[in-house]
C-alpha cells in the first residue's frame, strides 16, 4: 500500500503498516515512509 509522503513530497510505500479506526468508525492505516522514516496515515475507502 503507498501513501503520500510530505517530506519526500512523493507517494511511497508504508512500512509498519497498521489498520487503525478513527473516532468517527472509518478506517485508516498508518505506518512509516521507508526512505526517510516520517510517519504517514492513508484513509480507507468506503
Amino acid at each position: 500500500m503507498v501513501a503520500y509522503c510530505f517530506k519526500c513530497r512523493a507517494n511511497r510505500e508504508i512500512g509498519n503498516a497498521t489498520q487503525t479506526t478513527l473516532k468517527n468508525g472509518r478506517l485508516a492505516t498508518q505506518g512509516n515512509c521507508l526512505v526517510c522514516g516520517t510517519k504517514v496515515f492513508r484513509m480507507a475507502r468506503g
